[in-house]
């Protein structure tokens, strides 16, 4: 079964957060969420979620993929967080799957792990930087870097997981079970 971690920091955006991990789980993947500075984490809508575990115990031999969630506010978090820079960098290191959503490129960008092909939210190209990327596509895959473009395409992207990790068969399953005939 594959191990993704979900990095949660205050300002979150919640839609992607919490439609990534359903979408993964359903698809039968083990998802840790994993608090920066802290257990309960607020997002920027006001819902707290409550962590599995603090970011600083996660390593990357235990994971095969980890993917940040956006919201300006989380991603300046895991932008300046050397624990979650160091971690993207070793998940890249043992070229282990990395993926973002909406701001959380930017957070990418920081580490030196974005690849040359992404999307992300509208308007957040212009501060990471223009060259590679694109808003043809709702998830953009580039070698082990995974991206997408904000909250309404995070089921996509949840699903473009699970056909990585689980296959594609599960992967028809849930699409269609979820009504998401738009991915």
């Amino acid at each position: 079964m594959a191990r993704i971690c979900v990095p949660l920091a205050e300002g979150f955006e919640e839609i992607e957060a919490v439609s990534l991990v359903d979408v993964m789980r359903r698809g039968g993947i083990e998802v840790v969420l994993a608090g920066v500075n802290g257990e309960l984490i607020t997002g920027a809508n006001g819902i707290t979620v409550k962590a599995d575990t603090d970011i600083k115990y996660v390593i990357a031999d235990d994971l095969d993929m980890i993917v940040l969630p956006g919201g300006w506010g989380g991603t300046h978090v895991l932008a300046e967080n050397e624990t979650v820079q160091q971690l993207l960098r070793d998940m890249k290191a043992k070229e282990k799957t990395i993926g973002a959503i909406c701001a959380a490129p930017f957070a990418l960008k920081a580490a030196g792990v974005l690849g040359e092909r992404y999307t992300c939210y509208p308007s957040v190209e212009e501060q990471i930087g223009t060259e590679g990327y694109t808003d043809k596509e709702k998830v953009v895959i580039d070698g082990n870097v995974m991206t997408s473009r904000g909250p309404g395409t995070a089921i996509c992207f949840g699903l473009a997981i699970v056909k990585k990790f689980v296959g594609e068969e599960t992967y028809l399953q849930l699409k269609e079970g979820l009504l998401a005939d738009y991915c």
